[in-house]
């Protein structure tokens, strides 16, 4: 089944402005995306580097959509039983246990072997039915009656096996289970995968979907996610930042610095009531987007330059 129709998808305008409202600056890309992808009912695979806001833009479209969140986190090793459903063991052996106390009453009235099987086997629908089964996140998403955004969350940390089975489940939005049988959506999702490209995504996980790479933004959009997050930081401390920044971002770094960490350090120095960079204000402060010693010590032998590049931006 179609997910519900929300008037809140239907112009790429409406999206622009609706996210954000709820906290996520898009840009004209990312807007369209969402716009086709919720439109053509296809799941949405971002990439890009860490940081970057992937797994934040499908939080923001649960909360614009008003509609639950259910993420799933990949690792190496997933497998369907985490990710899918698994049977409610516990449950099952204490059923078993009343079954067995409740036998002499099970077996009233049958005579003979094939009689007693017959009537224990009207019990094995029960053993394996619903009340036992546990959904997990890729089941629990298709039971939502009102819709719901899945997240499927570093997908390229699964295996490869994982991902040919999760291709199965995106591409008619059901499952089987061999005791029950076919599971179908009650209202498709709506889907995000993102990837850190760790590795390569199969070419027929990338049909299935639209493809959205978000890369660092830009000085005019990181200015403008900065005020949306930051709305007390002066406009002259913002522009010096986020030059600081995304020079920083142009050297050999082990780890650069992310948009959050961008913004961490705007409320840092709005804490700290700073109205402008300086280059000990900046020592100070540098674990709050560096996070390897080495890295450290690469900004720091530029730090004269960077910071004056940075502060003549007033």
């Amino acid at each position: 089944m179609k997910p519900h129709h929300n008037k809140k998808l239907d112009t790429i305008e409406n999206i622009q402005k609706g996210f954000e409202r709820a906290g996520y600056v898009c840009s004209q890309q990312i807007a369209t995306t969402i716009y086709l992808a919720y439109h053509l009912d296809k799941p949405i695979l971002v990439e890009g580097p860490a940081g970057v806001g992937k797994t934040e833009l499908a939080k923001v479209a649960a909360t614009y959509l008003e509609v639950p969140l259910i993420r799933l986190q990949c690792y190496e090793g997933l497998d369907e039983s985490k990710a899918l459903y698994e049977w409610k063991y516990g449950k099952q052996l204490l059923y078993t246990q009343i079954l067995k106390d409740k036998l002499s009453d099970v077996l009233k009235g049958a005579e003979g072997l094939a009689a007693s099987m017959s009537k224990l086997h009207k019990y094995d629908d029960i053993f394996f039915s619903t009340h036992f089964l546990e959904p997990r996140p890729l089941l629990n998403s298709l039971l939502q009656k009102e819709g719901v955004v899945l997240l499927v969350d570093e997908v390229d940390k699964s295996d490869q096996e994982f991902e040919a089975f999760l291709l199965e489940i995106l591409s008619d939005f059901q499952v089987s289970v061999p005791e029950i049988g076919t599971i179908h959506a009650v209202s498709q999702p709506f889907v995000f995968l993102t990837s850190n490209n760790t590795r390569e995504m199969s070419e027929a996980l990338k049909r299935r979907c639209l493809h959205l790479f978000i890369p660092f933004p830009d000085t005019k959009l990181e200015r403008e996610i900065i005020r949306v997050h930051v709305p007390d930081i002066s406009k002259d401390l913002s522009a010096q930042l986020v030059s600081f920044i995304q020079q920083v971002r142009n050297l050999d770094l082990k780890k650069l610095p992310s948009v959050s960490e961008t913004i961490d350090w705007a409320k840092v120095l709005v804490l700290l009531h700073s109205s402008k960079l300086d280059q000990d204000l900046i020592r100070d402060t540098f674990n709050v987007f560096l996070k390897f010693e080495e890295d450290i010590e690469i900004v720091s032998g530029r730090l004269y330059d960077i910071a004056e590049k940075a502060i003549k931006k007033v």
